[in-house]
């Protein structure tokens, strides 16, 4: 595939391309960047960069109050990813567990808009969250935006959302609310995913929590051919 390249170096994207293509000729071509560029948020573009291993990210890149908002998609040169049978559960929050109830798929709007409340807007633009609204009610796209929420008492205390793609599901966003619930939201979330037959859990980016639940990192080319493995399996 013949990549476009902008003056900064990055590559440029959009709807037409063979998104596994580009992965292809990232992965081939030494690409010394994380991130591509793309000023498309058509859902199926988003959608299919997603099928294809990107992490899709994005930017207010306004320089006055025109909201000119560009698409990133990212592949991380390290990726992190959690194999169910590596699942480490801490003496500390397994006395946790039972305090909790976790609803999976539930108030996905309400999850996104309280990662957005709590951790900002920096990357998670409202382009790119209408465009994952409209992806998730497109049931003849190849992924799915999903939700995960945390319960004590009846009160949200946690959650996170992503996006499934065959048997792998992709963290975008988190949060918790008190002590202990977002671990104990990821250890359920993982206890959820193995049992319903996934793959691995993609965590994104290498982060030291990450670590202590038994994730490990695996280079681009290593995640695409498991990213590829998992997503024909549904």
């Amino acid at each position: 595939m013949m990549l476009r390249i902008t003056e900064s170096g990055h590559i440029l994207t959009e709807s037409g391309d063979d998104c596994d293509a580009v992965i292809d000729a990232i992965i081939t071509s030494n690409y010394d960047k994380e991130f591509c560029l793309s000023k498309d948020f058509s859902p199926r573009f988003v959608a299919d960069l997603m099928y294809a291993g990107f992490l899709v990210m994005s930017v207010d890149a306004s320089e006055d109050d025109d909201n000119f908002f560009i698409l990133l998609p990212k592949h991380h040169n390290v990726r992190n990813i959690l194999f169910f049978n590596d699942l480490h559960i801490g003496k500390t929050v397994k006395r946790f567990l039972n305090r909790y109830e976790l609803r999976a798929g539930e108030d996905f709007e309400k999850i996104v808009g309280c990662c957005v409340e709590i951790h900002g807007s920096a990357w998670l633009t409202p382009p790119l969250i209408k465009s994952i609204n409209e992806i998730k009610k497109d049931t003849g796209l190849p992924v799915r935006p999903f939700s995960f929420a945390l319960f004590r008492n009846g009160e949200l205390k946690a959650g996170e959302f992503g996006i499934i793609a065959g048997r792998v599901y992709t963290s975008y966003s988190g949060f918790s609310l008190e002590n202990s619930a977002g671990r104990v939201q990821m250890i359920l979330t993982a206890n959820y995913l193995r049992d319903r037959g996934f793959l691995f859990w993609d965590l994104g980016m290498p982060l030291d929590y990450k670590y202590t639940l038994g994730a490990h990192d695996v280079n681009t080319e290593k995640f695409i051919a498991l990213f590829r493995e998992g997503r024909q399996e549904n």
